[in-house]
């Protein structure tokens, strides 16, 4: 059985080969339509509330007509025309919209593609010249005017969402290598405009998802990593609208986010026309990747979608598709479980007898997966040794894993372990053994962060002694899940066992080379879970989601801080993924005391899990646990899975945040609302649902916290969504949440 384009898109680029893919089935939403009309070489692209058109234009040029929300089967597009030029020092290649271009022929814009001959030459100039269209995908071959380079253009359109996944293939079929030296998976193009808003995410450790705004200006903006991974710093997301848009869920929204977990770049750009142009794949900067003769590249994914229910509507769309559509056993994944993980209750510390007390006290609150952090392995006391030698601790674990995993069975709950593969600490057998395993330019020094460096993936016998060692301790043990962490960023990508051309293809190769061990051990554990942890959220993407369960948002537990955190997060990415722990208080970021209620409820609005020291807890701490954990089970689903509304952020200081979720089949909504500090007296803001049947009668009910005197037991979804909702929250950092379950 042919696997699906989702799968094409990862692996070719885990494997640089050829793969013919066949359509899966299609869900109830209706079918993705893909037409192409041959008088006037125009292709069509209707999925869901979304329509894509482009045309062939007569300088064999593939240039966007439209993309925007669904028109209508009877509007026609007549034949596609190059630009004028805005004058002699911007030529129609340069102001014509193209949905994939190389530099040459006198382009100025950010190129899809630019490579370098082995004569020097640096030009391309890529034509049309056929299309294949099968179910909903669509590909589209270009060449070079002389040289023998071809490019596959590839689409494929989600049919419930609209969403588009689009990649590029470059084909060698020269005498001769050439040298990548940029390359995206394509060019979203927008008409022309003054009055757009650009939205993005950044950040740094512990303060990651922060929200950006900033108008689109003539120029460009570049959001990118240079770290050899996905990182905080940017996120490879975006959100264009109307600068005048101001409700979360009206307005039109273009988004979209790249599927790549290395260096990454993405360019929003206003040409000399004032149309808009967005360009993303791998980091231009000290790229370059050598395609031999008869090899062919593919480029990560560029997701692509629009919404005319504001930037609300752009992330449901997007929780929808990777749910769905993205994450591994879609779009049957299971429900995260409910987890705890003994890092802050242990540190390093781990031992046999520790971690069987402390799964004995996670499984009394109803703890469903156990999880052993960092200190099992090799000589593991602190982080400055270890890291490479993945054997279990003798002094530790005198029996091995079994007795405390069996103990974690015993309890009810599965077993999960930290692992940070693509480490190695220069304190460690492995580095003694191999030290040219390392990313490192010969005859200068080693830069280590956190007393590590970073192994050479990319090489084979690293990427056999990575997947060899995970595949051994997955076979050895009953492990259900591995914590994946990546602790420090590239420096010194240097990769001498090569010869010096090909080099920089290490940007690439590591990446590919991680996918694919993931992908492996997927196929051979397929019962085993994985999340991707980078020091909190500098790992979370598109790409990486492919294989991984869960992700882990930021180091920083602080439950308020969390909120802000939670809300950037959720922009680009589903909760269902969102790692969300309860952790001790005052925390250790900023000191703050918060009740175990309220860090609670923060934790419930993604995937819930337990991080403090159990050993401290006193009786009623157990107890309220237990009340809130049972609460969570009862609401998991529609947080996980449903419709999420922010419809108060934390964004700018704001004094509360309330979220809603509306669960997919409509029967529940679950609302929390939070509030840093009362101030003269004021009550806390009235609450007006969305997203509910107002027609249908919803009965309320607070699980924390307290509704206004006189708020009504039953009332329907309008009244519920125009009249609104009082709730009592005084005093400072206070929190409550509420369910309504639809009458049936």
């Amino acid at each position: 059985m042919m696997r699906n384009f989702a799968w094409l898109c990862r692996a070719v680029v885990l494997l640089g080969i050829s793969v013919v893919a066949t359509s899966q089935a299609q869900t109830k939403a209706a079918p993705a339509l893909i037409g192409f009309d041959p008088s006037t070489k125009v292709f069509r692209i209707n999925a869901a509330d979304t329509t894509l058109v482009m045309g062939i234009n007569e300088s064999g040029q593939v240039q966007t007509l439209y993309w925007g929300e669904h028109l209508s089967a009877k509007d026609h597009f007549a034949v596609a025309k190059a630009m004028p030029g805005a004058s002699s020092f911007d030529l129609p290649v340069t102001t014509t919209p193209q949905e994939f271009v190389a530099w040459g022929g006198g382009l100025f814009v950010e190129p899809d593609l630019k490579i370098t001959f082995p004569d020097g030459n640096r030009d391309l100039v890529l034509k049309y010249v056929s299309h294949t269209i099968d179910a909903n995908r669509l590909s589209i071959v270009m060449k070079d005017i002389s040289r023998e380079v071809y490019v596959t253009l590839q689409y494929e359109a989600d049919a419930e969402t609209g969403i588009l996944r689009r990649s590029a293939v470059v084909e060698n079929r020269t005498e001769a290598p050439f040298t990548i030296e940029q390359i995206a998976a394509g060019t979203w193009n927008l008409p022309r405009g003054t009055d757009y808003r650009l939205r993005y995410l950044t950040g740094r450790w512990a303060g990651e998802w922060s929200l950006q705004e900033q108008p689109v200006n003539p120029g460009k903006v570049v959001l990118e990593s240079r770290r050899g991974t996905t990182g905080a710093q940017n996120n490879p997301w975006f959100a264009i609208d109307r600068s005048g848009s101001a409700d979360q869920d009206e307005g039109g929204v273009w988004f979209g986010a790249l599927g790549w977990s290395g260096s990454w770049q993405i360019s929003v750009e206003q040409d000399a026309l004032q149309q808009v142009r967005i360009t993303g794949g791998p980091n231009a900067f000290d790229f370059g990747y050598l395609l031999k003769k008869g090899e062919r590249f593919q480029t990560p994914c560029f997701y692509g979608g629009y919404s005319a229910h504001g930037i609300g509507g752009a992330s449901r769309l997007l929780h929808r598709f990777e749910v769905n559509s993205l994450l591994p056993h879609h779009p049957d994944s299971k429900l995260r479980p409910v987890l705890y993980n003994s890092w802050e209750a242990t540190g390093f510390d781990v031992d046999e007898a520790g971690q069987m007390s402390l799964a004995e006290k996670a499984a009394k609150i109803g703890v469903e997966r156990f999880v052993m952090d960092d200190g099992w392995f090799g000589q593991r006391k602190n982080d400055h040794a270890g890291l490479g030698d993945w054997y279990v601790n003798p002094q530790k674990f005198p029996h091995g894993l079994k007795p405390l995993i069996d103990k974690v069975h015993s309890l009810k709950m599965d077993f999960g372990l930290w692992v940070e593969p693509e480490m190695v600490n220069p304190d460690s057998d492995l580095y003694r053994k191999h030290p040219d395993w390392v990313l490192e330019f010969p005859g200068r020094p080693h830069t280590e962060a956190r007393h590590q460096l970073v192994l050479n993936l990319a090489r084979p016998d690293v990427r056999a002694y990575v997947y060899g060692f995970l595949d051994k301790l997955l076979k050895e043990n009953d492990i259900s899940f591995l914590k994946w962490d990546y602790n420090r960023n590239w420096s010194e990508p240097g990769w001498p066992a090569v010869p010096q051309e090909q080099e920089k293809n290490v940007y690439i190769d590591f990446i590919r080379n991680y996918y694919s061990i993931l992908d492996e051990l997927r196929h051979e554990h397929p019962k085993v879970e994985i999340e991707s942890c980078s020091g909190g959220g500098s790992r979370v993407d598109l790409g990486v989601m492919q294989y991984t369960d869960e992700v882990w948002p930021s180091d920083n537990t602080d439950a308020y801080d969390r909120l802000l955190i939670q809300n950037g997060f959720t922009y680009a990415y589903t909760p269902a993924t969102m790692m969300a722990w309860v952790t001790d208080s005052p925390n250790w970021v900023n000191n703050r005391a918060l009740s175990l209620e309220y860090r609670f409820l923060s934790s419930m609005q993604g995937s819930l899990g337990i991080g403090a020291n159990l050993n401290q807890w006193k009786p009623e701490d157990f107890a309220t646990a237990r009340q809130m954990v049972e609460r969570y089970k009862s609401i998991r689903e529609t947080v996980q899975r449903g419709a999420l509304y922010r419809l108060l952020t934390p964004e700018h200081n704001s004094e509360q945040s309330i979220t809603e979720t509306v669960s997919r089949d409509g029967d529940q909504a679950v609302v929390f609302a939070f509030l840093h500090s009362s101030q003269e007296n004021y009550p806390f803001p009235r609450i007006f649902l969305r997203g509910l049947d107002e027609g249908a009668t919803y009965s309320i009910s607070a699980f924390a916290g307290k509704l206004a005197e006189g708020t009504p037991t039953q009332a329907s979804g309008s009244y519920w969504e125009h009249h609104g909702i009082d709730v009592d929250l005084h005093g400072d950092f206070q929190a409550m949440a509420f369910t309504l379950k639809r009458s049936r």
